[in-house]
């Protein structure tokens, strides 16, 4: 990978927030923009307590949260050059003369990368099947999906320590749907022991891929209900500490009026796995109202009734936690389409991952994310790459 023109600010000390909490959304060869966004903050001495992630993002959580802080990065890029190795394409990659340019030239490159995926997979990823599931009997896995995944176990174990995920150290949640039910769940390393299964079903969106098996039950991937998992660390299962939370989002909920059709499929993307986090923190800032207020109340309660069980109730829900969300969204570029989330190729991963570090470079030189929020709410919410 080029080496970065920037370079991460230090910060000299932990920021007054007792939890940091790095919250990845998913978005399938996007992904590598949240590597980046990594590489940053450990450049900066930054390292989460929480994180958390849904699909892609939960693979780059995983890699995160199983591995030494020393060993992160350079095994986010191990993965990542795995997936997105393909002889074919990785000549462009060898010298910049070569590399496609212009508006013609990489639109065309890019949909030559994202048609051989679809043909031959990515590998360590995934891969066609031999036979399409039309052609498979029914009640059969093969039958559910197009692609074949089992290879990813392998290469999660490659990268991933999953006894150190299992210890603790960091928090670590992902999101999954179970099939049968239809309802949300999350695996954390504080109520299950993780293993690889758990990675690859909040990962498997179907109809690409069949849903994964653990312990009897079947799951897709978390991104059908909800592409982010913020609700996870804001809401009933936070930590009651004061968080500074990086929020990385690879679908862009704004965006512009489509000209064409393929650019209405890709709109289409972006409104349906979008995170609408600036909606989402809004309700989230008057819920923090509500609970600081509540708190408020409860204090000035005549010593007689601080015990009963209804302020013990009500005191499980009031706080004054404060919290900064910093939002880092990664911007469509001119020539990507409707299929960047399934373009595996070197070039644009690469690519996606400078952005992710640029971007990550930029927000950490505003100390204003870094301040505890003084408003009423207790809540800062930050967006330093917004247009």
């Amino acid at each position: 990978m080029k080496q970065q023109a920037l370079k991460s600010p230090s910060v000299k000390k932990r920021p007054a927030f007792e939890c940091i909490a790095l919250v990845l959304q998913g978005g399938g060869a996007l992904g590598s923009y949240q590597g980046g966004i990594y590489e940053g903050l450990a450049e900066a001495d930054l390292h989460p307590d929480w994180v958390a992630g849904i699909s892609i993002g939960a693979f780059n959580a995983a890699i995160i949260a199983g591995n030494a802080p020393e060993d992160r990065v350079a095994k986010l890029r191990g993965f990542w050059n795995t997936i997105t190795a393909n002889p074919l394409l990785d000549i462009v990659t060898l010298s910049e003369n070569l590399e496609p340019k212009g508006d013609l030239a990489r639109p065309f490159y890019n949909e030559v990368s994202a048609n051989l995926a679809l043909l031959s997979g990515a590998p360590g990823f995934f891969s066609p099947r031999t036979l399409p599931p039309f052609f498979q009997p029914n009640g059969t896995k093969p039958a559910t999906s197009f692609y074949e995944s089992a290879q990813l176990k392998t290469t999660l174990e490659r990268f991933i320590d999953f006894d150190r995920l299992n210890k603790g150290e960091m928090r670590f949640s992902i999101g999954a749907v179970n099939v049968r039910s239809g309802n949300f769940i999350y695996f954390d390393n504080r109520t299950h022991v993780i293993r690889p299964e758990h990675v690859m079903a909040s990962g498997s969106l179907p109809p690409g891929f069949a849903p994964t098996e653990i312990d009897g039950e079947f799951y897709w991937d978390g991104g059908l209900i909800s592409n982010t998992p913020l609700q996870w660390v804001l809401g009933p299962n936070k930590t009651g500490q004061d968080t500074l939370v990086f929020q990385v989002d690879l679908w862009p909920a704004q965006g512009n009026l489509p000209k064409n059709l393929s650019e209405v499929a890709m709109r289409q993307k972006e409104i349906q796995f979008s995170s609408r986090t600036r909606a989402g923190t809004e309700e989230f800032k008057r819920r923090q109202r509500l609970r600081a207020s509540l708190a408020n109340v409860l204090a000035k309660l005549p010593a007689e009734l601080q015990d009963s069980k209804d302020v013990a109730m009500l005191k499980e829900v009031a706080g004054h936690e404060v919290y900064n969300i910093v939002h880092l969204i990664y911007r469509t570029r001119k020539y990507e389409s409707h299929s960047k989330d399934y373009e595996f190729s070197r070039l644009s991963m690469q690519e996606h991952w400078r952005s992710g570090y640029q971007d990550a470079v930029c927000t950490l030189s505003n100390p204003e994310i870094f301040e505890r929020p003084q408003n009423s709410e207790g809540v800062g919410i930050f967006d330093m790459l917004k247009d």
